[in-house]
Parts: C-alpha cells; structure tokens; sequence
C-alpha cells in the first residue's frame, strides 16, 4: 500500500506540471510542484533511512513543519477576509517556534505528535473558514472549476480523519502487527484521497477540446 501511495504522489506531480501550460494559473497554485517534489523526495529519503536502520524522526519533524506552514499559506491565499489573512500568517510564523520548543524540551528525538496534532486542527479550522466564507459569498462560484474547493476539500478530510491517528502515533508502537498494519492502510488509503483531490484541483479549470467524429 505504501508503493501505492507513493505511485499517486508521483502521478499527482506529474499532474501538477499541467499548471504550467494553463493561462491565468493562481499564483498559490504553482508552489504545489516545488512541493510535491519535496514530498517525493522526503519518501525516498525516509525508504533509505529505513534500510540502513536509522532513524527519521528529525526529517519528518522538518518537513511536516514546513508541510503544515505551506498548507496555512496555500488555504490563506484562498481567503478575501483579510483580518483573518493575517491571523494566519502570525500562526505561520509562530507555528514552527512551538515546534522547536517542543522538540528540544518535551519530545526530543521522536516525532512531534503533540505539535503535528496541533497543525492539524490549525488547518481544520482554517478549512471551515474556508467553506463558511464560500457559503455566505454572494458571487456565483462553479465550485467543478474551484481549485481552491478541492484543495480544501482535500485537506479537510485528510486532516480530520488521520488527527487522532498521529496524536497517538508514539503510542501505537505496542499494539499488535495487525492492527498496526491496517492503521497504516487507513492512512496510505487517506493520503491516496489527497493527492487524488489535489489532481483534480489541478485539472479542473482545463478545457478538453471535444474531438468529433468525421462524417462517413
């Protein structure tokens, strides 16, 4: 399942690229495959940690934190509200602050449930911001051709469903392979649901030319 989720990761980058070639592309919209690339790359870095017995708990402390501060700046862009632009531009600042307090005092050398968990309800509720501000807008949105609705959308069930599951992922080491081995399917199943809505984000605004058959 985890070559799964990484072929979806790749396939949604690839997808991605189609932002390039589309006119008036939002400007939020052409950070995701710097992004994505950075995921891809943390993936194979962490199959080569996992080779040579080390442990990853500092790489995935990094790039979660950068992870969960590029998807504050992504759900900013979405916003008009601009009292609330700036609260969330302070969280992103203030964020990885409480990340590194947290690592060097509390838990050193693992993985930051307790700040991630906190990320994660930080997007949560920046999503619902998100839909309620969409749903009081009184100008008529095609949300088919919204990158900015499956994005959240996205992130939202993404963020919702897996928020349990790490707030207790240093504590699930002791709990039988079974059911250690379906909790991992739950995610990988999660993260394929991400990237897939990503990918649509990405293509939803491209106008597939409608190819007519010839007259016999």
């Amino acid at each position: 399942m985890e070559v799964t989720s990484l072929i979806i990761e790749i396939i949604c980058f690839l997808v991605s690229l189609a932002l390039f070639r589309q006119a008036f592309t939002p400007k939020y919209l052409i950070a995701f495959p710097f992004f994505l690339l950075i995921t891809i790359g943390v993936e194979f870095a962490n199959k080569l940690f996992v080779k040579t017995d080390r442990s990853a708990a500092l790489l995935f402390n990094t790039f979660t934190t950068f992870e969960i501060i590029f998807y504050l700046y992504i759900i900013r862009c979405c916003l008009y509200n601009l009292k609330i632009r700036k609260i969330i531009l302070w969280v992103m600042t203030i964020y990885p602050v409480l990340v590194l307090i947290n690592s060097a005092f509390f838990q050193v050398k693992t993985f930051h449930t307790s700040t991630y968990s906190f990320g994660c309800l930080l997007i949560v509720g920046a999503c619902i911001y998100y839909f309620l501000e969409l749903f009081q807008s009184t100008r008529s949105v095609n949300l088919l051709k919204e990158p900015a609705f499956w994005i959240c959308s996205g992130l939202l069930f993404f963020y919702t469903c897996s928020f349990p599951l790490f707030g207790l992922w240093n504590h699930l080491h002791g709990l039988p392979g079974i059911i250690l081995r379906n909790l991992s399917t739950v995610l990988q199943i999660l993260n394929v649901l991400l990237y897939s809505l990503f990918s649509i984000a990405f293509l939803c605004r491209v106008r597939f030319r409608k190819v007519r058959a010839a007259a016999l």
